[in-house]
């Protein structure tokens, strides 16, 4: 479909080098930011926030439109983060993923029309500088999507592509005639301007008005030609513009398996993969350190083309197939599967995975798992113990729902029970509240040690606390009495700290969880401690020496953090 010359082969030498744990978020002002420690994202829990959906102003000239902006954000910062380590009362993530902030016509912001502005809805460039420099002084860097692989319908570049004779031409694929081909979910992805009702600047000579351009998702979004250099360049120089004026930490990239087509092979071609390596090259030349996670919805196998290796295309991937074996593994008691699929996800990818539960493209976590709060207790376990950067999807940790329709994901933010307006604004939300805000809120359980919310705030200060579970080996531990539904699994550093991770993924207590004590390397004669409840937990059993049963009994979808050493 596409042609053009060889990449630039300059990537990326290595992964970023890991430097030394570090335990509480880090506070300071905004300028220690500007240069960013190597390897830091993977000490870091992240919190993705529609900042449409999380909080509306409460003064300025946004307050109360029922839409989230930057200002509201910051009004809410000490829910996220107070940037005191000595508190417990605020979730304690360290990095914030922000949904597309850049001008666009649409509520997603998936489309930009100007790649160097912010989107009016929620503020000027200033409010968002200000809400930087504001979670930069917490210890809480911030990443923002960047959509490289399409742009809007609107935006001028592809209004002034749309002659023939423009310069612009070649920054899109236009064909005669719209081409046979389908998408690679068989949607179509050959579009004219009478499908979008598009009209150009200047009348257009006859034989062009049926001329087709190429956009994989939809007519609104035609792609960019990455054949074209200077579509190359233009994005570098919006990467700089983010990293270096504005001082951003890094990106989240949309959708980039689709960036480079090559005849048929429309994902995850391999000149896909090198451009994202010459990307990769030129964001640390602008900024040292800083951060991209890429969107590759597929397989393990196709995520390590993209972060494996010794000169991988990114620092991180989203491991979909995690979020899946988890939900799924929960749901259907399939703990074969949730086994098999970690220790997969762990084998292929690491500690360079982007680990998830949902996201804004997804139904919500807690409809997926039956909405039910003991298996939600036992996602999160799963998710801030297991190897990664963990992700959580803003409201998760409250238990909000949402199926369906993407703005039916999308809900203001759950702050309090009042049904009409939750706490996210004094004037009519953009849309409807979930119905279950009188449970599911900030105010409902922010002071109940019992709620789910306590219970993520536990499990992210653990985190922090130990760093076997940010940077430790993965290892499966099989129970003597299998089958059974707990999985089980350490987290070691080398010379350091070692935890036994127990989870119960079934709905029923198990009282016969016993492991080999000789292959757990464990003192017949040592108390061990509980890190979930402080307390000790039994020695091996009486008369076997070989056996040990850490816990007398598992309740359904409990957790247990067991320190060995």
């Amino acid at each position: 479909m596409k042609t053009r010359p060889s990449p630039a082969t300059i990537a990326l030498a290595g992964l970023l080098a890991l430097p030394a744990c570090a335990g509480a978020p880090v506070t300071g002002s905004a300028e220690d930011h500007h240069g960013l420690e190597p390897g830091w994202a993977t000490d870091a829990v992240f919190y993705l926030a529609f900042v449409r959906s999380f909080a509306d102003s409460t003064t300025g000239p946004l307050a109360g439109d029922g839409i989230g902006d930057f200002r509201g954000m910051i009004e809410r910062l000490d829910y996220l983060n107070d940037g005191d380590p000595t508190t417990d009362t605020d979730l304690g993530v360290t990095a914030l993923w922000l949904l597309p902030i850049a001008e666009s016509p649409s509520y997603h912001g998936y489309d930009a029309t100007d790649y160097t502005a912010t989107e009016p809805d929620y503020g000027t460039m200033d409010d968002f500088r200000e809400l930087l420099d504001t979670c930069h002084a917490r210890g809480i860097r911030v990443v923002f999507d960047l959509v490289l692989n399409h742009c809007s319908s609107d935006h001028p570049w592809f209004l002034d592509s749309i002659d023939p004779d423009s310069d612009k031409r070649d920054w899109f694929v236009w064909r005669d005639e719209r081409p046979e081909q389908r998408g690679p979910w068989g949607q179509p992805v050959w579009h004219t301007l009478n499908d979008r009702d598009i009209r150009p600047p200047e009348p257009l000579p006859p034989e062009a008005q049926d001329d087709s351009y190429y956009g994989v998702f939809w007519s609104g979004m035609p792609d960019l030609n990455y054949d074209t250099p200077k579509v190359t360049e233009a994005m570098h120089e919006a990467a700089r513009f983010w990293l270096e004026d504005v001082g951003v930490d890094g990106f989240r990239l949309d959708a980039i398996k689709y960036l480079i087509e090559r005849g048929d092979q429309l994902e995850n071609t391999q000149d896909t993969i090198d451009w994202f390596k010459d990307f990769s090259a030129h964001v640390q030349s602008v900024k040292p350190g800083a951060w991209m996670v890429g969107e590759v919805w597929d397989s393990p196998e196709q995520i390590e083309r993209y972060i494996g290796g010794d000169s991988p295309a990114l620092d991180s991937c989203f491991d979909f197939p995690f979020a899946y074996a988890v939900m799924e593994g929960l749901r259907d008691t399939d703990t074969p599967r949730l086994r098999r699929d970690l220790e997969r996800s762990f084998r292929l990818n690491g500690h360079r995975a982007s680990t998830f539960l949902s996201n804004h493209d997804m139904d919500r976590s807690m409809p997926f798992m039956g909405n039910s709060v003991p298996r939600a207790r036992a996602a999160a376990a799963l998710l801030l113990t297991n190897p990664g950067t963990p992700f959580l999807y803003y409201g998760e940790e409250l238990g909000m729902i949402g199926t369906g329709p993407h703005p039916r994901i999308r809900t203001p933010m759950q702050w309090t029970g009042d049904r009409d307006t939750v706490g996210f604004t004094t004037g009519t939300p953009w849309e409807a509240p979930q119905p279950n805000a009188r449970t599911a809120s900030v105010e409902t359980q922010t002071d109940d040690p019992d709620s789910l919310l306590s219970w993520y705030r536990t499990l992210i200060r653990l985190r922090a606390q130990h760093p076997a579970l940010r940077r430790g080996d993965f290892t499966l531990v099989t129970p003597e009495n299998h089958p059974s539904t707990v999985v089980a699994y350490t987290r070691s550093i080398e010379n350091g700290q070692r935890l036994l991770v127990i989870v119960n993924a079934g709905p029923r207590g198990v009282t016969d969880f016993r492991v080999d004590a000789a292959a757990l390397g464990l003192d017949p004669e040592r108390e061990h401690t509980d890190l979930i409840t402080g307390q000790p937990v039994s020695r091996v059993l009486p008369n076997h020496p070989d056996k040990w049963r850490p816990v007398p009994t598992i309740r359904p979808y409990a957790t247990h953090i067991i320190e060995l050493d």
